[in-house]
C-alpha cells in the first residue's frame, strides 16, 4: 500500500504544476477564477491522500511502545 500513497504523492507533485492552467480566465460558479478553483480541489485531493496515507500505511503500534514493555 506505501506504493499506492507513494504514486499519489507523485501524481499531486504532477498536477501541481499547472502551467497550461495560466491563461485560462473561465470563472467556475460564475465568480471564482478556474486557477483558485484547480488549487482548491489540489488541496482537498492532498488532504485526502494524507488521510489515506494515515490510515492504510501508518503503523498501527508505535515503536516506542514495544521498547518500553
Amino acid at each position: 500500500m506505501k506504493f499506492v500513497i507513494c504514486s499519489l504523492v507523485v501524481l499531486l507533485l504532477i498536477l501541481h504544476q499547472d502551467n497550461w492552467n495560466w491563461g485560462n480566465d473561465k470563472l467556475v460558479f460564475g465568480f471564482l477564477p478556474f486557477g483558485l478553483f484547480y488549487h482548491a480541489c489540489l488541496s482537498v485531493a492532498a488532504a485526502a491522500t494524507w488521510y489515506l496515507a494515515t490510515v492504510i500505511a501508518w503503523p498501527s503500534t508505535d515503536v516506542d511502545e514495544e521498547a518500553v514493555k
